[in-house]
């Protein structure tokens, strides 16, 4: 079984922007014996600009892209021998692993990403993930690559996924404000955090905040993975979480796992447009688990092609998300078509404008 380990920027760097020492000794010690007990681990990271901001004496964090960018090269080689020397000392080898949404959100990408992870952990490696930060091209995405341990988790299909954060977990309101904040200990449904106020404050290098922290969890225990948020600077406190000890803020997981093809369409791929349908296309979606036929749509929205990923909505509510059949300039002639009629105006494409099998409910 595997455990994905999520170290963000305010445990992986000080203010100086250099290595947190201590706590890079302590959760590295941590992941060693966890390797030990017979788990697989992988780790990722967040601090490659945080680290490149202090060796380059940068007092704030960029504002532009390319010096976003920039930092993060300068830091990545030395945050990663940072981890490699203290897993090497503990007899464990570590992999670099730089991906993009790109890699996320392409199906070839994906399945080759996950065949690569699967080989390295098949070795007893322990992969040390980043975003690649200097191929990005249009933000630095993951959000403190706090989604991007999620989409991780999911794809190698993790037994476990620790967020390591500078908090002990998830609070009713901000600790540091607020003297009444109380430890939220247990989330079973997302729904009792509605009441509370969920931060988005980040330390001084990060770009998340515990917001983004929360929302990877859903995204993680709906995919029935069990999520812990704790804080990663205690002693001990990630092989607490591992072996399910109460410790900071656990989310559990939900009792059913959907194929991870639909995981993937869910989580990580991004929609291109959208599908108008009625409501009784919405429901026949939902109680029928049906495809999607040209009949029930009544707008469409976007300019994608076949095979792009739309989100079919219903009265503005979103029912699902599915790969379309058909690009927007041929799917908008058959809007509101019977199967027959599209046979007629369209031989040999198929006539569903998604299939069920490439449609999942949100």
């Amino acid at each position: 079984m595997t455990v994905v380990v999520k170290l963000g920027s305010a445990i992986v760097a000080g203010d100086d922007g250099e290595v947190r020492a201590d706590v890079l000794d302590s959760v590295c010690e941590q992941v060693a014996q966890v390797h030990e007990a017979g788990d697989e681990v992988v780790m990722v990271t967040s601090g490659a600009i945080a680290r490149g901001m202090g060796l380059m004496g940068m007092a704030d964090r960029p504002g532009g892209l390319d010096e976003l960018q920039a930092a993060s090269a300068v830091g990545q080689g030395p945050l990663f021998r940072a981890y490699e020397e203290r897993l090497a000392s503990h007899g464990v080898r570590a992999a670099q692993v730089l991906l993009t949404g790109f890699d996320i959100s392409v199906r070839m990408h994906y399945l080759n990403a996950r065949q690569t992870l699967r080989r390295l952990l098949a070795w007893h490696a322990v992969p040390v993930i980043n975003e690649n930060d200097t191929t990005a091209t249009d933000e630095i995405t993951f959000g403190d690559n706090d989604f991007l341990s999620a989409q991780v988790a999911i794809m190698i299909e993790a037994r476990t996924l620790v967020l390591l954060t500078d908090t002990a977990g998830v609070y009713t309101g901000d600790p540091r404000s607020n003297p009444d904040a109380k430890l939220i200990s247990v989330v079973r449904e997302f729904a009792e955090l509605d009441d509370h106020q969920i931060g988005t404050r980040t330390s001084r290098y990060g770009s998340g905040g515990m917001r983004s922290k929360v929302i990877a969890a859903e995204m993680a225990s709906t995919a029935g993975i069990p999520v812990v948020i704790c804080d990663g600077t205690a002693k001990g406190s990630l092989v607490d979480a591992v072996a399910g000890e109460p410790v900071g803020t656990r989310f559990e997981p939900h009792e059913s796992r959907a194929p991870s093809f639909k995981l993937w369409l869910r989580y990580s791929t991004p929609a291109r447009g959208r599908l108008v349908i009625d409501e009784g296309a919405a429901r026949v979606l939902r109680e029928r688990g049906s495809s999607l036929l040209p009949v029930g749509i009544v707008a469409v929205e976007g300019d994608f092609g076949a095979g792009d990923a739309v989100e079919v909505v219903c009265n503005g509510e979103l029912v699902g998300k599915g790969i379309t059949e058909h690009g927007a300039p041929e799917l908008l002639p058959l809007i509101g078509k019977r199967t027959r009629e599209v046979a007629e105006m369209a031989p040999g494409a198929p006539e569903e404008a998604i299939h069920r099998d490439r449609f999942v409910l949100t």
